[in-house]
């Protein structure tokens, strides 16, 4: 359990549960806390932390999945839900596998060989349109990082081994900003999660479907500003391990982020809508941009 963690306020005052529904607020209770004299509305998470075992988490989604969806549960109408995905796929594969449901955001990497590449999040209402708007957004970032590293390379004097530990440095964070522009402006095989809205049915629809690795329902969250998701990585098959806490390049010089890590956080503060066949999500607003948080991988 993630320190500081909220949990879920199981309400009183239903006379009869069924044992279904006991064992879906058992589960929650036990994934979610809340910080003693926190009030409703406080930082909800989903999904995996450090330390924490990616079998584990799995096999916890299923449960909740196998609860929500049994016949003598209360009926939910609709849910937010963080589905992870069983490997990298490219904006145009989203359709069929979010199919049923209203996506709010996705996550995406670039899934380069040895190198801890940050996080995307994408606000995303219409797929794939909306997340291949935000890898291009996210191309011009990443062109702007690797001129800016380059430049600080060519600025550098002063001691010969120290300025040439910070070449080396800033030319490889280049080489990877380089790399990572190129593979979303060609709307890679990135995307590995997506936060959506659905019926019980509609998810366990998708959580069938071949690519699909879970399918997390979160019924406690009601606002996406307040959520914090943490969907595991294709390749995360143990334990989560330590995010990387130190900067990959020296910085001070220029302002350039330093890549440590925080958390990835849920988008805009609103429900949101989508031209899935479920229709809007109540109180909804189109997102207007991409917005990209710089957040390593959990």
């Amino acid at each position: 359990m993630v320190p500081g963690s909220v949990r879920l306020r199981v309400m009183t005052g239903v006379a009869v549960l069924s044992a279904a529904a006991l064992l879906l607020a058992v589960v929650w209770a036990a994934r979610r806390d809340t910080r003693p004299g926190d009030e409703p509305g406080d930082m909800v998470r989903v999904g995996v932390v450090q330390g924490q075992s990616v079998p584990g988490y799995l096999r916890s989604a299923r449960t909740e999945m196998a609860a929500l969806t049994d016949p003598s549960a209360p009926a939910v109408i609709d849910t937010w839900a963080l589905i992870s995905l069983a490997g990298y796929v490219d904006p145009g594969r989203l359709p069929g596998l979010l199919d049923g449901s209203a996506v709010a955001q996705v996550y995406a990497r670039v899934p380069l060989p040895d190198v801890h590449t940050p996080v995307l999040r994408i606000p995303a209402t219409r797929i794939p349109g909306d997340v291949a708007a935000g890898m291009l957004d996210a191309a011009l970032g990443r062109d702007q990082e690797q001129a800016e590293y380059l430049q600080l390379s060519r600025r550098l004097r002063g001691d010969p081994t120290s300025d040439e530990r910070a070449r080396q440095a800033y030319e490889t964070a280049a080489r990877t900003a380089g790399a990572e522009a190129a593979a979303f402006r060609s709307f890679c095989a990135c995307v590995f999660a997506a936060v959506v809205r659905a019926a019980p049915a509609g998810l366990a629809g998708i959580a069938a479907r071949a690519g699909v690795r879970a399918v997390d329902p979160a019924p406690e969250v009601h606002r996406l500003d307040r959520t914090e998701f943490r969907p595991p990585l294709p390749e995360q098959v143990g334990t989560v391990p330590p995010e990387p806490s130190s900067a990959p390049v020296p910085t001070g010089t220029s302002g350039i982020a330093s890549g440590t890590s925080a958390p990835i956080l849920s988008s805009l503060g609103v429900a949101v809508s989508s031209a899935s066949p479920v229709g809007a999500v109540p109180g909804s607003a189109p997102a207007a941009a991409a917005p990209e948080e710089r957040a390593a991988p959990p």
